[in-house]
């Protein structure tokens, strides 16, 4: 037997459901005592849920959440844990210097059924998860404690980003391995990063590291999992499941000696990634939220097709429900296409015409031209919401990032629901999602579930006779790429201009950004899957005259 069989437990808590947090993560403890765990470690916060935001300033939440921690010890009392250790994530109260009492993300190390030491390391925000360099407080040093021969020292979250002082600490401590209890949001290539900040970790400080993760969807994080163990070489040794619960289980007899019984998941691509945690942050905000199903507009385009395919992914065929909402502009092909893209999924379809209702308006209110245009869209918004209304739905918004970015969508129309899958999904990047879920597919001998036809023709709202995206915009892999600059990149518009951008092109697109901030406070939220995802990493003023 080693010293330590350590469990990494990633479960998937519910911001302020502290019983059934308390419940999952009793749920994990009893599964890693029976996989012979003596050690058993959660990620950040996780009796509680993350981020708690607001929470964070109403004491009669934190209360229940600390006693959550109690409660838990109590149970452990019991003579099967007699010898088994557990870290816990949580909020507490802590005394500040000015004497408030305020909360903070704190650990405690509970062992045999006692409480015997808690870390309340950072003042936590009640705006937003924690950045790197954001509410660190030096010379609180991480809690250390001895068990099985082994010295352990708790970490949360962002201390592996202060090297200089966590290395310190660990130093003083002379930590044989350290847990460092996280909550990490899913972002496009972030696994390397965390692996490297780890690995450095391990490598300055000569011991070996946990990194133990959340899983699942908050609002418009994803938490992604992939919590994974490192020696004091810098080796993985284990890495649990991505995108969903699971338990890692890694054997310790030294800093040096470590080895896994759990086999280490392979990372995937990045659009297998993205997929995955569109997928997990939508069925996370349904399920959550105590919906059962959504509802859709399908306009046999690529956006449509691709939400519906997310969401057949995330709860299931059965309980998506797509309305095709022709008007007078509709294509045959439009039409053929929604259709033809419910019944590869098996998802329900109906047709709700709108021309009748279009037309009233347009009669009692003398409309023509662009308002005539957004009409149509807000009639469509119009239905969905009534059906969300009449059937209990949670309608979706099928825009994507490119889209909001400039604008180009019709306020309480096109843009009218309450969760976007798409939101942080610039346009180019939807095709490729397209093309390989199909490839996907077809991998699994299944099929294809997006019609080839939606992602090889040209977009187009089909507001008015042949009207395509690009009658108003440039070609999206120009128009991405300028985006990508201007927005991801944070880059003036001198800069964008040097990167080989036509400089009235520029100038057009960043008014069309600059002036669409008013049409994003607006809309719904969605999967965050980029470090510049609009309404959480980026926001302007909206009365701004600066260009």
């Amino acid at each position: 037997m080693p010293k330590v069989r350590l469990a990494m437990a990633q479960t998937n808590p519910t911001v302020g459901d502290i019983s059934g947090n308390l419940a999952q993560t009793i749920a994990a403890i009893d599964q890693a005592l029976a996989n012979g765990a003596n050690l058993v470690v959660f990620g950040e916060m996780n009796l509680a849920g993350y981020p708690i935001e607001d929470l964070a300033a109403r004491h009669s939440f934190v209360r229940a959440a600390s006693n959550s921690v109690d409660a838990l010890a109590n149970h452990l009392q019991a003579d099967k844990y007699s010898d088994l250790c557990v870290v816990v994530g949580y909020p507490a109260l802590a005394e500040s210097t000015n004497g408030w009492s305020i909360a903070h993300n704190a650990a405690s190390v509970i062992i045999g059924g006692v409480v015997s030491g808690r870390y309340a390391k950072h003042h936590l925000p009640n705006y937003s998860v924690f950045d790197e360099f954001r509410n660190f407080v030096p010379g609180n040093e991480p809690l250390s404690f001895q068990f099985r021969g082994l010295t352990f020292s708790t970490l949360i979250c962002e201390d592996i980003w202060q090297a200089g002082e966590t290395v310190a600490h660990l130093k003083e401590s002379q930590a044989d391995v350290a847990l460092v209890l996280n909550g990490s949001p899913f972002e496009v290539s972030k696994t390397d990063t965390r692996l490297k900040l780890v690995q450095d970790l391990a490598l300055k400080q000569g011991c070996a590291v946990a990194y133990v993760n959340l899983v699942g969807g908050q609002d418009d994080l994803v938490f992604d999992g992939n919590s994974f163990f490192v020696n004091e070489s810098g080796e993985v040794v284990a890495r649990a499941a991505q995108f969903k619960e699971d338990i890692a289980f890694v054997d310790i007899e030294s800093p040096a000696l470590c080895s896994s019984p759990s086999t280490i998941t392979n990372n995937s691509d990045d659009l297998s990634e993205i997929w995955g945690a569109l997928v997990l942050g939508l069925r996370d905000y349904v399920n959550k939220n105590g919906f059962k199903s959504v509802v859709l507009g399908l306009s046999g385009g690529i956006d449509s097709a691709v939400c519906a395919a997310l969401a057949a992914d995330a709860i299931g065929a059965e309980n998506v429900y797509g309305v095709s909402m022709p008007s007078k502009y509709s294509s045959d092909h439009s039409k053929g296409d929604a259709a033809d893209l419910a019944e590869r999924l098996g998802c329900h379809y109906r047709t709700e015409a709108i021309e009748g209702m279009v037309h009233a308006f347009e009669n009692q209110l003398e409309l023509g031209g662009l308002a005539s245009e957004n009409l149509q869209a807000r009639m469509r918004g119009v239905i969905l919401m009534a059906l969300s209304n009449s059937e209990g739905h949670l309608t979706l918004t099928t825009g994507n990032k490119t889209e909001l970015a400039v604008g180009y969508s019709t306020i309480y129309g096109d843009s009218v629901g309450g969760f976007a899958p798409l939101k942080d999904v610039e346009k180019t990047l939807v095709w490729k999602l397209a093309s390989w879920r199909n490839a996907q597919a077809v991998d699994l001998g299944n099929t294809p579930p997006i019609p080839e036809n939606s992602i090889s023709k040209p977009p187009s709202a089909e507001l008015r006779p042949d009207q395509v995206d690009q009658d108003s915009l440039p070609e999206y892999d120009v128009l991405d790429s300028l985006l990508d600059a201007y927005v991801e990149r944070r880059l003036g518009r001198d800069q964008v201009i040097a990167g080989g951008f036509d400089p009235a092109t520029v100038d057009r697109i960043i008014g069309l950004v600059d002036r669409a901030e008013w049409k994003r406070r607006q809309g719904a939220i969605g999967p965050k899957i980029t470090g510049m995802a609009f309404g959480r990493d980026r926001r302007l003023p909206i009365t701004n005259k600066f260009r």
